[in-house]
């Protein structure tokens, strides 16, 4: 399953060769790859590539959002091409119950272009997700760019709206049954049951 990020996070085509996402299953998981431009800007974060980094958002980045939108429980990865990373559950929006999950994640890099590959096990899945959107940040300052794979349309922009990639309304259908056909089931997660018994 693949995806291109072509526009800003308010429907502005995207001034770059286009981030591209792949997804696919593999054993006990789901194996997601990045391929996209390096703007090396901001700078690298300070945290030791292939570990979990707080705040990673404020960093160069690309995201993907899976999300039960019944329940709004969604898992939001972060990849940064110099090799930190950011997985966090959220039960709500914005409301994050677990981070800094360990994450396989590998990165190349050259000068102007970086691919990542990380695997995401079944058990950081809210059950029945059933949603998906995907964003890009690089930049710094006043020259910081979000973009979104599903981004606001512009007749909805409301005056001084700022990027936010919590706005699950505008997450677009997803299954991975596309992935694994229709008699797949996902797998019940450990991590989940342990968040619906703390509710």
């Amino acid at each position: 399953m693949d995806f291109k990020i072509e526009y800003t996070w308010d429907s502005f085509p995207v001034s770059h060769e286009p981030v591209r996402i792949r997804l696919n299953p593999c054993d006990k998981g789901l194996k997601m790859e990045v391929s996209a431009p390096f703007f090396n800007d901001p700078p690298a974060p300070l945290g030791e590539p292939g570990k979990p980094f707080s705040e990673l958002w404020n960093y160069e980045v690309v995201e993907a959002f899976f999300l039960n939108n019944t329940t709004e429980q969604y898992l939001e990865v972060e990849l940064c091409p110099h090799g930190q990373h950011l997985v966090l559950l959220l039960s709500g929006r914005r409301n994050v119950w677990k981070k800094e999950l360990a994450l396989s994640f590998k990165v190349s890099r050259g000068e102007t272009h970086w691919e990542g590959e990380a695997f995401l096990p079944w058990s950081y899945f809210p059950s029945k997700v059933t949603r998906f959107n995907s964003f890009a940040i690089h930049g710094s300052n006043d020259k910081r760019v979000y973009e979104a794979l599903y981004p606001v349309p512009q007749p909805e922009l409301q005056q001084g709206q700022n990027p936010d990639f919590h706005r699950l309304e505008y997450f677009k259908p997803f299954s991975f049954n596309t992935l694994l056909g229709e008699e797949w089931k996902q797998p019940e997660s450990d991590l989940w049951l342990i968040e619906k018994s703390d509710i």
